[in-house]
């Protein structure tokens, strides 16, 4: 996953990249359960550009307070 830090308080994530022999175990999901707690537990939201990023915050709803949308 590629993000640019645009200030203390909002990270863009921009691509989420996985190999193809990683696809469909839920890497890219992993990451971004990741992604997510680290913006609670840091105190910034993310800004989701990436295509990937944007369609499974949708479908986490538990997730909104992470997210500058």
């Amino acid at each position: 996953m590629t993000y640019s830090i645009t200030s203390p308080t909002l990270v863009i994530a921009d691509h989420t990249f996985v190999p193809d022999s990683f696809r469909g175990t839920g890497a890219g999901l992993a990451m971004l359960t990741q992604f997510v707690a680290d913006a609670r537990a840091e105190g910034f939201k993310i800004m989701p550009l990436c295509p990937f990023v944007n369609a499974t915050r949708k479908r986490h709803p538990e997730w909104a307070d992470a997210f500058a949308v």
